[in-house]
C-alpha cells in the first residue's frame, strides 16, 4: 500500500529533503538547501473533505494548503486542473491528480514551481503541469504529455517564461520525474530486502536548462516522504520556521553572488500571450 492511502494514514504526504541548483556558464555556481514540501492527493481529499487532515486547509496555521495559491487562483484546485486537461484534449487523467508544492509557512508563500501529478485509472501518469512562479509575480504552466511522459523519462519543453534575470528566455527543459512508491505499481512483497523495501518512499525532481550553446543550468528537488501527522508538519516548522522567507531571501542572495561574479544580466521580457505551453 503506498504511504498516505491506507486506513487510518493521513491522506497528505510531507517531503523533507533538499534543493540543488548548478549553472555550468559563464562562471560555474552552485548552491544547495535543506527544504520540505508537501504532496497532495487532490481528488481525493475534494472527494472525501479535509477533516482528520492535520494539514490546515484553507485557513491560517503554522503550515498549510490554500488552494487560491495555484493555478488561475479561483480556489478550486481540482475544477482548474480538470479544465486545462480537458482544453488540451487530455480524457484519460480519470485517476488521482497529486500536488508536489511548497505550503504557506507563518502565512507566507513563494513556490517558484510545484508539480502536478495526473493519473489514469490504473495509476500510470497521464500528464504533468510544471506551475512556475517567478519574483515579478507572474505565472506560467507547462503541460507535459503524450507517449514520451513516464516515471524516470525524460521529457522536453521549450522555455518560453522570465526566471531568472541571469538567463535568456531561449532553450528548453528537460524534466526527469521519480518516485518509488508511485501509484502504478504494487508495493514490495512483505520481507523483501533493498533499499525499496528497507528506506522510506522518496521522490526526486529534475529539471534541466539547455540553451543553444548546451546545457546551462541543472536543478532538482528531492525528499523522503511521510505522513502530514501533527508531529511532523510541527518538526518541520521548527526546524524552519522562516522557510518562505528563506526561500526568498536565498533567491535575492543567489542573483547578487552571480552579479559579483559578472554573470551577464537579462532585463525581462513581455510575458507569454497564454497561460499554458504544451
Amino acid at each position: 500500500m503506498s504511504a498516505g492511502s491506507g486506513p487510518g494514514t493521513p491522506a497528505a504526504l510531507l517531503g523533507r529533503g533538499e534543493v540543488r541548483h548548478e549553472r555550468l556558464r559563464p562562471t560555474p555556481h552552485r548552491f544547495a538547501y535543506p527544504t520540505y514540501f508537501v504532496l497532495l492527493p487532490l481528488r481525493r481529499l475534494a472527494a472525501q473533505g479535509w477533516q482528520g487532515e492535520s494539514l490546515a486547509h484553507d485557513r491560517f496555521a503554522a503550515v498549510s494548503f490554500h488552494e487560491v495559491d495555484h493555478g488561475d487562483g479561483r480556489g478550486d484546485c481540482v475544477a482548474w486542473a480538470d479544465e486545462l486537461l480537458k482544453a488540451a484534449g487530455i480524457v484519460d487523467a480519470d485517476g488521482e491528480l497529486w500536488l508536489h508544492c511548497y505550503p504557506r509557512v507563518a502565512g507566507f508563500v513563494f513556490k517558484p514551481v510545484s508539480f502536478w501529478y495526473a493519473h489514469r485509472a490504473d495509476g500510470s501518469l497521464s500528464a504533468v503541469i510544471a506551475e512556475v512562479n517567478n519574483t515579478f509575480g507572474e505565472r506560467h504552466c507547462y503541460l507535459l504529455s503524450g507517449p514520451q511522459l513516464g516515471w524516470g523519462r525524460t521529457v522536453q519543453a521549450t522555455k518560453v517564461f522570465h526566471v531568472s534575470p541571469f538567463c535568456r528566455t531561449t532553450g528548453h527543459y528537460r524534466f526527469r520525474f521519480l518516485r518509488t512508491d508511485r501509484p502504478d505499481r504494487p508495493d514490495p512483497p512483505a520481507g523483501a530486502s533493498g533499499a525499496e523495501a528497507a528506506g522510506a518512499p522518496r521522490t526526486v525532481v529534475r529539471v534541466d536548462h539547455d540553451d543553444e550553446h548546451g546545457p546551462l543550468l541543472r536543478t532538482s528537488v528531492s525528499g523522503r516522504l511521510q505522513p502530514a501527522t501533527a508531529g511532523a508538519l510541527r518538526s518541520a516548522f521548527l526546524g524552519m520556521p522562516l522557510m518562505t522567507l528563506g526561500v526568498i531571501a536565498r533567491i535575492h542572495w543567489q542573483a547578487l553572488q552571480l552579479w559579483l561574479k559578472r554573470v551577464p544580466f537579462v532585463r525581462k521580457p513581455v510575458p507569454p500571450e497564454t497561460f499554458v505551453t504544451r
